[in-house]
């Protein structure tokens, strides 16, 4: 019964809070709006969503969030450096194919997003069976250490959310 009033509860959940976020006003009518959107928008695209993702550690997703808040902060840093300091011909931008462990299509879609959220890096082509991703790096001497570093801090932890 409860899997028919919430099929995503997840999505459900995340809806009252941007709701609550959006209207930036937390009133008994905000909530309850918020609470019939919960409901509604979840039953409504349940049909398009055949199989849903499994999160196996949901602990690890605060984890991954926190890992990627402080890559991307870095990043901004590590972007700004460069485009004050370095001319173009110091500048040594890579195309660098990152196989995949992953399996899930919502786990790759998280890896996709989560690379190119970071500054300096863009994921650009998943390939056509799924087992790698292209993705340009703005600069880099060591083409093979970012791709070792996206496999180690966002793919691993990836596989233990959604596998």
């Amino acid at each position: 019964m409860i899997r028919r009033i919430f099929p995503h509860p997840l999505l459900s959940l995340t809806l009252v809070f941007v709701w609550l976020a959006l209207v930036n006003k937390v009133t008994s009518g905000n909530v309850l709006l918020a609470v019939i959107l919960a409901i509604v928008v979840p039953m409504m695209t349940a049909p398009y969503w055949p199989r849903r993702a499994k999160v196996g550690k949901p602990l690890r997703i605060i984890e991954y969030g926190l890992v990627v808040i402080w890559d991307i902060v870095v990043a901004n840093v590590q972007v700004a450096l460069i485009i004050l300091f370095k001319s173009n011909e110091n500048t040594h931008s890579h195309w660098i194919a990152v196989p995949l462990e992953l399996v899930s299509p919502e786990a790759i879609t998280v890896l996709a997003g989560t690379i190119t959220m970071t500054p300096g890096t863009v994921s650009a082509m998943l390939s056509a069976d799924g087992r790698s991703i292209l993705v340009h790096c703005l600069h880099t001497d060591d083409p093979d250490g970012v791709r070792d570093q996206i496999k180690s801090r966002y793919e691993w932890r990836l596989k233990e959310i959604f596998q």
